[in-house]
């Protein structure tokens, strides 16, 4: 019996023993696993921090070799502005003379020609009529105490002046005259000669004049003329440029509008210097209409002087 206890003792603690382990097993696994997870997280950041610095620069060679793709038509247009910056630091006047077209270089060798006939009317021009004009006050001046025809061309001489013109036409037609009682007649013959002379003299002293009013009418439509031709021209080298760019297109354009300068240059002065020598004309005319009423006094006083003479030698006749 005491055996049978034994053993029945014995069992039941093994039993126990059994159980308790078995009860400590599943709290010994937990509490070895709680400490272990607050490791996991720091084991999955360590990586996370560890691994861009190698995956960095995976991302930025694709944007580079995007980039590079994409500028190939950039490089392209920015050639084309280099050079055209280019051309216009060395734009000036004579290279765009040069590199214009041949209608246009036309139109301005026309336009660079007739400023020239411009300035040259005017030159001659003003010292044709600062002579004429000078030779009519001083022919004036000195047949002003002239009592006859005669004495007036004795005082002038041979000088060319349109005031020996008037004295000759007078003293002729008084020579034509002579037996002729009628001194309405005569006087009339002499100032139909008088004007005849006139109107010579105005188209003389004009002369040239008729092409500086065409130069300044003419001068700006010509140049407008090379100004359309020459920005057609740009417009097609736009089209087979296919740019838009104005730095490209400008040399054309400029070129273009040098015709239009040039136009202006030589119209300007034409218009100026013409209303200049108009008024200038006026005034040397009025000094030939003052000479041709001094002829016709003269004349006059010469026909009256006929008459008196012949008058008193009829009395004493009689």
């Amino acid at each position: 019996m005491k055996n049978m206890f034994l053993s029945r003792v014995t069992t039941f603690a093994v039993i126990s023993a059994l159980a308790m382990l078995s009860l400590a097993g599943p709290s010994s696994a937990q509490q070895g696993t709680t400490p272990a997870a607050p490791l996991a997280p720091l084991a999955q950041q360590a990586p996370a921090v560890s691994q861009p610095p190698a995956a960095l620069p995976q991302p930025a060679a694709a944007p580079a070799a995007a980039s590079d793709a994409a500028a190939t038509p950039a490089e392209r247009e920015g050639k084309l502005l280099k050079a055209a910056a280019a051309e216009l630091k060395e734009l000036s006047p004579w290279t765009m003379f040069k590199s214009a077209d041949v209608v246009v270089k036309a139109v301005m060798i026309g336009l660079a020609f007739a400023s020239l006939v411009t300035w040259t009317i005017f030159i001659a021009k003003m010292i044709e009529l600062t002579v004429v004009q000078r030779k009519v006050r001083s022919a004036l001046a000195k047949i002003a105490d002239a009592r006859s025809l005669a004495e007036a061309q004795f005082t002038l001489g041979a000088k060319g002046s349109v005031l020996a013109s008037f004295l000759a036409a007078a003293m002729r037609e008084a020579r034509l005259s002579a037996g002729i009682s009628s001194d309405a007649g005569i006087k009339e013959r002499a100032a139909s000669s008088f004007g005849e002379i006139v109107r010579a003299e105005a188209r003389r002293i004009r002369l040239g004049m008729g092409l500086l009013a065409t130069i300044g009418a003419t001068s700006p439509f010509v140049g407008l003329f090379g100004t359309v031709w020459g920005i057609m021209n740009s417009f097609i080298g736009i089209s087979k440029s296919q740019t838009t760019n104005l730095a490209v297109v400008a040399p054309g354009i400029a070129e273009a509008l040098l015709a239009t300068a040039i136009g202006l240059v030589a119209a300007i002065p034409a218009v100026i210097i013409y209303n200049h020598f108009s008024r200038v004309t006026k005034g040397y005319m009025e000094l030939v209409s003052r000479a041709s009423g001094a002829a016709g006094r003269l004349l006059s006083r010469d026909l009256d002087r006929t008459h008196v003479s012949g008058s008193h030698s009829r009395t004493a006749a009689e």
